[in-house]
């Protein structure tokens, strides 16, 4: 496992359960608002290893009820499947944040995962804008098939949706939300978007960023599509 960081304890990563993050290194996604940029080449030089991960996983078990795997994507990891059937062994529920684009991985480890957090980043047809990535790389193709697997399994699902107004619309979101909900989805979460501050990059005005969340007819309309709508801001 390549290790970029580790978060002990936080209440926000794993809905309704206190849990570790373990953040893993490699991402074939070069989205435009990602806020992990340094976990994407799988070079990290960090002073956190895997070993002292589940060093630490072992004094907290009273502690945590689950362990978060984060990235970068972490099904790039060889070593995904073992590491989750570790930590469910010491007795800890497994959380998975994923794009969904190793969908062949995801199905490997359905099985030991009880909880999803899975980035929709754009309509299926639209992925190659927001995930940086050629078309002929079939990201939108893949992120759907994971959706469809999550969905037939028993693990819990929240889908999300980063609202970088240089990638998606109103618009487009509501087309992704008819789809999500036809499909079964639940939980549906609208990201606000973060500046990255990066030189070279121009940013959307606040405006932009906030029309997402002042338009209230927008907001209703997927309240009544999803069982749960959230909005995660700041």
């Amino acid at each position: 496992m390549q290790v970029g960081g580790f978060l002990p304890f936080t209440m926000i990563d794993y809905p309704g359960k206190l849990s570790a993050v373990v953040f893993t290194q490699g991402c074939p996604l070069r989205c435009p608002y990602c806020h992990n940029p340094e976990l994407q080449t799988p070079s990290v030089q960090t002073q956190i290893d895997w070993d002292g991960v589940l060093s630490t996983l072992e004094k907290r078990k009273n502690l945590l009820d689950g362990v978060v795997f984060s990235g970068g994507e972490p099904l790039m990891q060889p070593d995904i499947e073992q590491a989750m059937r570790t930590v469910k062994d010491m007795g800890f529920l497994v959380g998975l944040h994923t794009s969904g684009v190793f969908a062949d991985v995801l199905e490997k480890v359905l099985p030991l995962t009880d909880w999803v957090g899975l980035d929709i980043k754009a309509p299926f047809d639209k992925y190659a804008k927001a995930s940086g990535t050629a078309e002929s790389f079939d990201m939108g193709k893949r992120a759907e098939r994971a959706l469809d697997m999550i969905l037939a399994s028993r693990a819990g699902l929240e889908v999300r949706t980063t609202t970088d107004p240089r990638v998606v619309s109103k618009a487009d979101i509501l087309s992704m939300a008819d789809v999500l909900s036809a499909k079964g989805v639940k939980h549906f979460v609208l990201q606000e978007y973060r500046p990255v501050n990066k030189e070279g990059i121009v940013e959307p005005t606040v405006e932009e960023i906030t029309d997402f969340y002042t338009d209230k007819d927008f907001l209703h309309r997927l309240e009544n599509m999803f069982d749960d709508f959230r909005v995660r801001r700041g």
